[in-house]
């Protein structure tokens, strides 16, 4: 299949990322851009933008990548599968589950690919974390700790961070949403999510109307039943020392992944430190472009994405059981989230 009709929807930075690394592998490509304002100019690295939906379906992308915020996402996505297009939907893939079955039953009716844009999975470092825990490195994992955190204000220091996507509810913002990254890979790396307990609130004096710290319980479903993992995560806009990882504690060992260095570290039964297994020290755009090669084969090759619809879906459904839990007080149950 040669590729050579593009689109971007959205041109915030991560559709700009988007569209200039679609410029880097498709450099003959007719790429359009989709954007809810005037196309007063074309962005850098298109050769077009529209300004409503049904200019971008009669341009009959071959693939699409849609990256408006994330209320927007579904009615979007939609509009464009329902004309053959394949789907790289940034994370999260929506705001709620209402409407996400209908879009993933129209992909594989049509037999589009509809990928995430979960892209940690695509780092060398965390690859390797997986495949030690897979490979039984620590033997049985007993509990598992999840910390990402990062001072909102400092994200974007060239935009006011109170007009950001994160910090505003009508456009998806809050950490439940916006750091979603890691509940993604964690079910990946661990399996199926059972149940959540959290909590969630506004820490901070922050001028945002979003949540932005989140406590979450997670109890993951295993084959013994006399046995259920549980994991920690906190997530948070709030903290000046960004930080983001991850701590598998074992029977044997302990292994711990740094997610912004690169590095795994191993801690031995006895042992008196931390001893580095293994460091891939990652540029900003490597996960991005393997993500974009994962998602050019799949489209070539009718192959199934590395982070499917029903990945998004997974994740979408822990966050309104966090949610309702936050409401409650009590553990939910994922088997309760009705798809619709």
């Amino acid at each position: 299949m040669l590729i050579n009709r593009i689109l971007i929807v959205g041109i915030g930075s991560i559709g700009k990322r988007h569209l200039r690394i679609a410029r880097e592998l498709f450099p003959d490509a007719n790429i359009r851009v989709l954007r809810h304002q005037e196309c007063l100019s074309i962005p850098e690295y298109a050769d077009g933008c529209f300004s409503i939906i049904e200019q971008a379906v009669e341009f009959l992308p071959q693939i699409a990548v849609i990256a408006n915020p994330a209320p927007f996402h579904l009615s979007v996505a939609q509009q464009l599968v329902e004309v053959g297009v394949h789907l790289l939907i940034e994370k999260p893939l929506s705001t709620s589950i209402v409407g996400v079955n209908k879009l993933i039953e129209t992909c594989h009716n049509q037999g589009l690919v509809l990928m995430i844009g979960y892209n940690l999975r695509y780092l060398p470092s965390l690859q390797k974390f997986r495949n030690l825990l897979l490979n039984g490195a620590i033997g049985r994992v007993l509990s598992i700790r999840c910390e990402i955190g990062q001072y909102l204000p400092s994200w974007r220091p060239d935009i006011d961070y109170r007009q950001n996507v994160s910090a505003r509810l009508e456009l998806g913002g809050g950490v439940l949403l916006e750091l979603s990254h890691e509940l993604d890979y964690l079910r990946w790396i661990f399996g199926e999510v059972d149940w959540v307990k959290g909590t969630l609130s506004r820490q901070s004096t922050l001028e945002i109307d979003v949540e932005d710290t989140a406590h979450l319980i997670l109890g993951f479903m295993h084959k013994d039943a006399s046995f259920q993992l549980i994991g920690t995560v906190n997530l948070d806009f709030i903290r000046h020392d960004t930080t983001r990882n991850c701590t598998a504690i074992g029977e044997n060992r302990t292994l711990r992944w740094n997610g912004l260095t690169g590095v795994v570290e191993l801690y031995e039964a006895g042992a008196k430190e931390w001893r580095e297994i293994f460091h891939h020290n990652h540029q900003r755009d490597d996960s991005y472009r393997t993500e974009w090669q994962n998602f050019i084969d799949c489209v070539k090759e009718r192959k199934m994405p590395l982070v499917t619809g029903e990945d998004g879906l997974k994740v979408l459904q822990i966050i309104e059981a966090a949610r309702i839990s936050a409401l409650t007080g009590g553990q939910v149950t994922i088997g309760s989230m009705t798809r619709k």
